[in-house]
């Protein structure tokens, strides 16, 4: 199992969009997209959507203070960890993704666009460590 996971890993690093090379400021841009739902940085909180500050390494659906969907925590359940990939195949059409998400937020089909929002959103996660997430489950 753990070679499974090792090659998956090295998989996805070849084959993932390259998120360091997103750029934050037109992230911060794109954000404008997520803002009637979502908030970041210093206070932060809930509105249509939960803050996404910290999302990054977060288990799917654990947030304190927001309800999500049945399916959305069922898949943290399962061991969904918001990661840059994981968010950035969820931003690209969330109900495929996550079926039955209250998310109705259609996607972002534009992988540069995803790849900026994921180089924003990730200024907001400091204590992020990707090596303590592998394949978008916690280790």
């Amino acid at each position: 199992m753990k070679k499974l996971s090792l090659l998956v890993a090295v998989l996805l690093a070849f084959n993932a969009p390259a998120f360091a090379d997103g750029d934050a400021d037109e992230g911060e841009g794109v954000f404008k997209k997520c803002k009637s739902c979502h908030m970041v940085g210093e206070g932060a909180k809930s509105r249509v959507g939960p803050p996404l500050n910290n999302i990054f390494g977060q288990t799917a659906g654990t947030q304190e203070g927001y309800k999500y969907s049945n399916a959305l925590v069922e898949a943290g359940e399962e061991g969904l960890v918001w990661t840059p990939e994981t968010i950035d195949q969820y931003l690209e059409k969330p109900r495929a993704f996550v079926k039955g998400t209250k998310m109705s937020f259609a996607g972002l089909r534009k992988e540069e666009d995803r790849a900026d929002l994921i180089a924003y959103l990730l200024q907001f996660s400091p204590d992020y460590n990707p090596e303590a997430v592998s394949d978008g489950v916690t280790q």
